[in-house]
């Protein structure tokens, strides 16, 4: 019986000691391929900095129940270095912020969300009657009728002081479209949303997100501000940056009112806990989390996220933030308990595509090797640099060609070439509206366009001066026409 009980125990020592061994072999196996990973994620984050000239950036993952990484990507101004714990601006990420402090309000009964606005404000006495049917849901869905060209923003002189101040511009406002009928994507929008939520809970907006957001979530880096000023200010926060022809240059950030829409400013390691939450259950009820990430009633963009679908049909909720001189990325793979944010020192490039660097990284956590595109920012700056000189180039050439010229020069001619010679004069002139109209009807301010486009400016500005070159030596050339046709008629006459 002994040697039985013997057996039996030896066997399952073996058996213990094989799964033991087994369970270390597969830790093993997931401890190499999670450094597998974020071995990968730092050498594509480098190489895809480097390519689009970008100082400095932080990336938060996270992926089922954990923060899977957060990390930060170069150095401040002083050398510094960047980490998963360096403040950064995420700019209109903020209003997925605002949207839960909203809900959380509704949720307890103290707003409701089809409510109109002004209810809310028994003091505001709109002259447009249309702002008396602004539901919180339009302003939530930005289809409140408000819109930059009625209500101006970022081009606004003097900006906004306070929250107070903002609301009672429903008092003058016309709205450019009548509530819930248009989307128009319009900070303002998320201005009025941040004083409902002060009025309705008796806290400062600030205060109630810290109290009720970033402390519940464990967010203990991320804070709210009022103002750009403040984030110049603070020494904690990297210089923020914008490019030209491949050079980045530090600034300040504008001053604009950003309290409400884009005023967060948090770390890497406290986005992960952000997007964690969103798939785990703990902001809100089922039902208003379902209506949190859902789609608008007129487009992708619903409260405070634009919804939408991955290739393989799962939801994704996410956002993108802007400012002149830093720039944010976020997105959520809500069945795939997966979320990713980018957040950089530096802003918004024509050249480069920043929502790439969130496909990367998928790329990466599903085991593939992420896509390398040649159309990045040094491409297109060195494409830039060479049409440049070739426009330099060419217009000595062209000057001293038109100096040479013999053939009479016609007044029908001399306006063809005119008109021809000013269009890049005239797309100069221009930009600002054309900005606008592809920007679907956001007025950019002159800094925005200088810092979005710096490279192209040049060039037109360039491209310009050599045509305005051009077209004095062309006057020249007609005037003499003129004047030898008039000594040539003169000496026929005599």
């Amino acid at each position: 019986m002994m040697n039985m009980l013997q057996r039996i125990g030896l066997a399952l020592s073996c058996l213990l000691l094989l799964v033991s061994a087994w369970a270390k072999s597969v830790s093993a196996v997931d401890v190499r391929d999670r450094a597998e990973i974020l071995r990968n994620i730092d050498e594509y984050m480098s190489r895809s900095m480097k390519a689009n000239h970008i100082q400095g950036a932080s990336v938060a993952i996270s992926a089922g129940d954990e923060v899977f990484y957060a990390k930060g990507y170069g150095t401040f101004a002083d050398g510094r270095k960047i980490t998963g714990d360096t403040p950064l601006p995420i700019a209109s990420l903020s209003k997925s912020f605002t949207a839960l402090a909203v809900l959380q309000l509704a949720e307890q009964g103290r707003i409701g969300l089809d409510a109109a606005y002004a209810s809310y404000f028994p003091e505001l006495s709109p002259r447009d009657p249309r702002v008396r049917v602004m539901t919180i849901r339009h302003l939530l869905n930005q289809t409140s009728g408000l819109n930059d060209t009625v209500n101006p923003d970022m081009t606004r002189a003097p900006q906004f002081q306070t929250l107070q101040e903002a609301t009672r511009l429903l008092n003058d406002v016309q709205l450019a479209h009548d509530p819930g009928t248009s989307y128009s994507y319009h900070n303002p929008n998320y201005v009025l949303l941040a004083s409902l939520v002060e009025s309705v809970s008796g806290e400062r907006f600030t205060d109630y997100l810290q109290r009720h957001v970033f402390v519940p979530l464990g967010m203990s880096h991320t804070y709210s501000v009022s103002t750009t000023q403040q984030i110049d200010e603070n020494k904690a926060i990297p210089q923020g940056h914008y490019t030209i022809l491949g050079r980045p240059v530090g600034h300040s950030e504008p001053l604009w009112f950003v309290e409400g829409p884009a005023g967060i400013v948090s770390t890497a390691e406290d986005m992960a806990r952000w997007m964690l939450a969103q798939y785990s259950g703990r902001l809100l009820s089922p039902e208003l989390m379902n209506d949190y990430h859902a789609a608008g009633a007129t487009g992708p963009y619903g409260i405070g996220w634009l919804a939408g679908q991955d290739e393989s049909g799962g939801r994704t909720i996410s956002h993108s933030g802007i400012f002149w001189t830093y720039k944010a990325e976020e997105r959520v793979y809500l069945d795939e308990r997966l979320g990713i944010a980018v957040q950089f020192s530096t802003g918004l490039n024509a050249f480069v595509n920043y929502s790439a660097f969130l496909d990367g990284l998928k790329a990466i956590m599903e085991g593939k090797k992420p896509e390398a595109s040649m159309l990045n920012g040094r491409t297109m700056e060195t494409i830039i640099l060479a049409l440049i000189l070739a426009t330099l180039v060419w217009g000595v050439y062209g000057y001293f060609r038109i100096r040479r010229r013999n053939k009479r020069l016609t007044f029908r001619r001399l306006l063809r070439i005119t008109a021809g010679r000013l269009i890049p004069l005239l797309l100069l002139l221009f930009l600002s509206p054309l900005m606008t109209l592809i920007g679907g009807g956001r007025v950019v301010p002159w800094f925005g366009i200088w810092t979005t486009l710096s490279s192209p400016i040049l060039w037109l500005a360039v491209w310009s001066l050599v045509n305005m070159v051009h077209l004095a030596c062309y006057f020249t050339v007609y005037v003499r026409t003129i004047k030898n046709g008039h000594s040539g008629a003169s000496r026929r006459f005599l």
